[in-house]
Protein backbone atom coordinates (compact mmCIF):
# COMPACT_ATOMS: atom_id res chain seq x y z
CA UNK A 1 0.00 0.00 0.00
CA UNK A 2 2.92 2.24 0.83
CA UNK A 3 4.79 1.84 -2.39
CA UNK A 4 1.32 2.90 -4.00
CA UNK A 5 0.96 5.68 -2.16
CA UNK A 6 4.27 6.81 -3.25
CA UNK A 7 3.83 6.31 -6.43
CA UNK A 8 0.89 8.09 -7.07
CA UNK A 9 2.89 11.20 -5.14
CA UNK A 10 5.58 11.00 -7.78
CA UNK A 11 3.26 11.11 -10.23
CA UNK A 12 1.11 13.68 -9.24
CA UNK A 13 4.61 15.86 -8.30
CA UNK A 14 5.81 15.03 -12.06
CA UNK A 15 2.83 16.42 -13.71
CA UNK A 16 2.82 19.21 -11.29
CA UNK A 17 6.23 20.42 -12.08
CA UNK A 18 5.63 19.68 -16.37
CA UNK A 19 2.69 21.86 -16.23
CA UNK A 20 4.17 24.76 -16.29
CA UNK A 21 5.98 23.65 -19.04
CA UNK A 22 3.31 22.39 -21.03
CA UNK A 23 1.05 25.70 -20.05
CA UNK A 24 4.11 27.51 -21.50
CA UNK A 25 3.68 25.69 -25.13
CA UNK A 26 -0.10 26.22 -25.57
CA UNK A 27 -0.36 29.63 -23.79
CA UNK A 28 -1.45 31.17 -27.34
CA UNK A 29 -4.03 28.60 -27.91
CA UNK A 30 -5.24 28.25 -24.58
CA UNK A 31 -4.90 30.23 -21.32
CA UNK A 32 -5.64 29.08 -17.66
CA UNK A 33 -4.16 25.43 -18.35
CA UNK A 34 -2.26 25.41 -15.20
CA UNK A 35 -5.60 26.19 -12.74
CA UNK A 36 -6.39 22.78 -12.19
CA UNK A 37 -3.44 21.53 -11.34
CA UNK A 38 -2.75 24.20 -9.07
CA UNK A 39 -5.97 23.43 -7.19
CA UNK A 40 -5.03 19.87 -6.88
CA UNK A 41 -1.34 20.69 -5.78
CA UNK A 42 -2.98 22.91 -3.01
CA UNK A 43 -5.67 21.00 -1.87
CA UNK A 44 -3.22 17.51 -1.95
CA UNK A 45 -0.54 20.05 0.29
CA UNK A 46 -3.69 21.34 2.53
CA UNK A 47 -5.35 17.85 3.28
CA UNK A 48 -2.04 16.14 4.10
CA UNK A 49 -0.88 19.04 6.01
CA UNK A 50 -4.43 18.12 8.48
CA UNK A 51 -3.67 14.38 8.18
CA UNK A 52 -0.46 14.99 9.33
CA UNK A 53 -0.99 17.32 12.10
CA UNK A 54 -3.77 14.62 13.40
CA UNK A 55 -1.26 11.91 13.37
CA UNK A 56 0.84 14.06 15.04
CA UNK A 57 -1.43 15.11 18.03
CA UNK A 58 -2.95 11.66 18.43
CA UNK A 59 0.69 10.02 19.23
CA UNK A 60 1.59 13.06 21.10
CA UNK A 61 -1.66 12.47 23.48
CA UNK A 62 -1.61 8.83 23.04
CA UNK A 63 2.36 8.58 24.61
CA UNK A 64 1.22 11.30 26.72
CA UNK A 65 -1.57 9.38 28.32
CA UNK A 66 0.37 6.21 28.78
CA UNK A 67 3.12 8.42 30.52
CA UNK A 68 0.61 9.80 33.02
CA UNK A 69 -0.59 5.89 33.16
CA UNK A 70 2.85 5.01 34.66
CA UNK A 71 3.62 7.87 36.49
CA UNK A 72 1.02 9.54 38.34
CA UNK A 73 2.74 12.29 40.27
CA UNK A 74 4.27 13.61 36.92
CA UNK A 75 0.48 14.61 35.25
CA UNK A 76 1.07 18.33 35.51
CA UNK A 77 4.60 18.72 33.50
CA UNK A 78 3.77 15.84 30.78
CA UNK A 79 0.35 17.97 30.36
CA UNK A 80 2.11 20.93 30.11
CA UNK A 81 4.69 19.61 27.54
CA UNK A 82 1.94 17.54 25.51
CA UNK A 83 0.19 20.48 25.29
CA UNK A 84 3.27 22.62 24.26
CA UNK A 85 4.61 20.00 21.47
CA UNK A 86 1.02 19.59 19.96
CA UNK A 87 0.89 23.59 20.01
CA UNK A 88 3.90 23.42 17.61
CA UNK A 89 2.27 20.77 15.52
CA UNK A 90 -0.41 22.88 14.94
CA UNK A 91 1.45 25.70 13.98
CA UNK A 92 3.85 23.78 11.46
CA UNK A 93 0.49 22.55 10.42
CA UNK A 94 -1.19 25.98 9.34
CA UNK A 95 1.60 26.90 7.67
CA UNK A 96 1.33 24.22 5.37
CA UNK A 97 -2.21 24.75 4.91
CA UNK A 98 -1.88 28.57 4.18
CA UNK A 99 0.81 27.34 1.73
CA UNK A 100 -1.64 25.19 0.07
CA UNK A 101 -4.03 27.91 -0.16
CA UNK A 102 -1.95 30.42 -1.44
CA UNK A 103 -0.89 27.85 -4.01
CA UNK A 104 -4.30 27.64 -5.35
CA UNK A 105 -4.76 31.64 -4.96
CA UNK A 106 -1.29 32.79 -6.88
Amino acid sequence: MKNIVMTALALLGIAIIADPAMAAEGAAAVTGTGSGLKGIGGGLAAGLAAVGAGIGIGLIGGNAVQAIARQPEMVGSIGTNMIITAALVEGVALFAVVVGLLAILG
